[in-house]
């Protein structure tokens, strides 16, 4: 008599895989596999469905996201793409955030959005998993997420909203959204207006239809790998961007059939890559930050002179708002990606490897020659020939600083003016708008106390904005100086990311009414005309106390967040070894 082999013992030739992976311990491997399936066929599972690859889901929806609004559309398509591979698909909910419903600032809860990422996939059985992401801080805190768990992973991306209309002009969100806030200031339209408006800018679910942080980070992902082929540029209410979740979860089979771990994919040649895009499509700063968070979770360092170096030969070519005039829908009409690196193959590692398996080189073969459009520009034809962020250095900023050069005036890039200080985010409110507020337009606005400790969380109130008065006169731009983030899809001359941080006894802390400060982006150079000897009696007479907190996540963050130019990831959940830095000369 032959005994039937338990579908629930495990094998041991081999690394576990599906549902006998990350086993609960109770002393018995064989138990521990045995309860397991026991509970989950309770939601009607088989063994043969629970034999197959097992693929992981992350459901970001959430009302408060409408960023995310079509998750339940790209889990579906998901999952049937999942199921056509022989997978068996597997959502489960994360933590959703979105840029303008999260206090005190969406940045705050990045790291804590990658912690719960990192440890459901460390948590749960799963062969791949699929990472459902579009707002801004989402993509970059699922990538820092999986990319320290380790598994095969793939990035889909929510995708951009749709442009509306208003008064027989195109608006999207949301660089128009700054714009008529702006004219609604200085009194250019009256409250039925902005109203109006106001309906109008936001069109559909999905994210900004410009090039913010949330489409800078969508093309970033596209071009270190991590999504399909054409996975940035479909709007989130198309039947494309379906078709691209309804690919990535038949990836995501593959990925695991393939053993093809995230690591294989987020190499140094790769982030060169994506820093290589985000220049040239005139990319939000924080995606700075955010591809060094990645990246550190990999083991390397961001070199911010390179980064320099790469920006000065890289021409932007992306024709889209806040530096140009399209939106994303023309973008993704005008080829998306493909198009942008067919321009940019002399500039890129075509070797990297893809999560289809194949290197970004074969797959850009396999998107054709192209065809013509006006959104992305020859290479030998820019929209700005180079430098679209610059890296800042100075007495000011003694471990850098950034300013997107491509959205700055030209005119004030090289400048010297009395600073006009603000202590932090409340001084500003309380005084920008006064009357009698000190300031002229050649004056150069300070803004302390927004960095990653000092606010807590490094807000976008880097975009200050031009003081009520002067906005009145017409003034529509001004040097500002701040430790902050600027949204991408602001524009203005604005040095961001002044490291270190006024909070934790910067220069920047140190800076009073009336000094002068020189700009001098050619030189790329922040100085404050002050010597060193003030600067130290300044300090001494006043030192700063770094914050903290008693309790909580927020003591948590306080205590071990980064500077800007480590990414403000924590410094815990970076690589425990760092081996390289990028990006580093071809």
């Amino acid at each position: 008599m032959t005994t039937k082999k338990s579908p629930t013992r495990s094998r041991t030739d081999t690394a576990p895989t599906g549902m006998s992976k990350g086993l609960t311990s109770y002393g018995d491997s064989g138990f521990s596999l045995f309860l397991r399936k026991a509970f989950i066929k309770g939601a009607g599972y088989t063994d043969r469905a629970l034999d197959r690859p097992v693929i992981g889901i992350t459901n970001t929806g959430s009302a408060y996201n409408p960023c995310h609004g079509n998750a339940p559309q790209l889990i579906e398509a998901v999952k049937r793409g999942v199921l056509m591979a022989g997978g068996l698909p597997m959502d489960f909910p994360t933590i959703s955030i979105h840029e303008s419903f999260a206090a005190p600032t969406s940045m705050f809860l990045r790291n804590l959005m990658s912690m719960d990422t990192e440890e459901l996939l460390r948590a749960q059985p799963m062969d791949a998993v699929v990472l459902i992401g579009g707002c801004d801080k989402t993509v970059p805190a699922q990538l820092m997420g999986a990319a320290s768990a380790g598994l095969p992973a793939i990035q889909l991306i929510t995708g951009s909203m749709l442009t509306g209309s208003h008064r027989s002009e195109r608006v999207g969100a949301c660089t128009d959204c700054r714009r008529y806030w702006a004219k609604f200031r200085a009194e250019e339209i009256d409250e039925e207006e902005v109203a109006d408006v106001n309906n109008q800018l936001v069109a559909s679910v999905g994210t900004c239809s410009v090039m913010g942080t949330a489409s800078t980070m969508a093309c970033v992902a596209e071009a270190l790998g991590m999504t399909v082929p054409g996975g940035a540029s479909p709007p989130a209410v198309t039947a494309d961007r379906i078709r691209i979740a309804e690919q990535t979860g038949f990836q995501a089979v593959e990925m695991a059939k393939n053993g093809l771990t995230i690591d294989k994919i987020l190499t140094e040649k790769a982030f060169e890559n994506a820093m290589r895009v985000l220049l040239s499509i005139a990319g939000s700063t924080n995606g700075i930050v955010h591809l060094t968070a990645i990246a550190g979770r990999m083991g390397l360092e961001l070199d911010l002179k390179a980064l320099d170096r790469m920006g000065r030969e890289t021409p932007v070519l992306v024709d889209l708002k806040p530096s140009g005039q399209h939106y994303m829908e023309d973008f993704h009409h005008a080829g998306g990606m493909a198009t942008l690196l067919r321009e940019l193959k002399p500039l890129l590692h075509l070797d990297a490897l893809t999560v289809t398996g194949r290197t970004l080189g074969e797959e850009l073969e396999a998107q054709g020659p192209g065809f013509k459009q006006d959104v992305v520009r020859p290479f030998n034809n820019p929209i700005y020939p180079s430098g679209a962020i610059a890296v800042l250095e100075g007495n000011l900023a003694p471990e850098g600083s950034i300013i997107k050069a491509s959205a700055a005036n030209a005119k004030l890039m090289e400048h010297e003016g009395r600073a006009v200080v603000f202590e932090n985010a409340a001084d500003l409110a309380a005084r920008i708008d006064s009357p009698d507020l000190d300031v002229t337009a050649d004056d150069v606005l300070v803004l302390k106390n927004i960095g990653p400790k000092g606010a807590p969380g490094m807000p976008e109130a880097g975009y200050l904005p031009i003081p009520l008065k002067l906005a009145k006169a017409g003034v529509k731009d001004m040097v500002r100086i701040s430790d902050g983030r600027m949204s991408g899809t602001a524009f203005g001359t604005i040095v961001l990311h002044v490291t270190p941080e006024s909070a934790v006894g910067g220069p920047l802390a140190y800076v009073q009414n009336g000094d002068r400060i020189r700009l001098s982006v050619s030189q790329r150079k922040l100085d404050l005309l002050v010597s060193a000897e003030e600067l130290a009696r300044r300090a001494k007479a006043n030192p700063v106390k770094v914050p903290t907190a008693g309790r909580g996540y927020r003591k948590l963050f306080l205590d071990t967040v980064t500077q800007a130019d480590k990414g403000v990831d924590f410094d815990f959940l970076r690589a425990e070894k760092m081996t390289g830095t990028f990006p580093r000369s071809k």
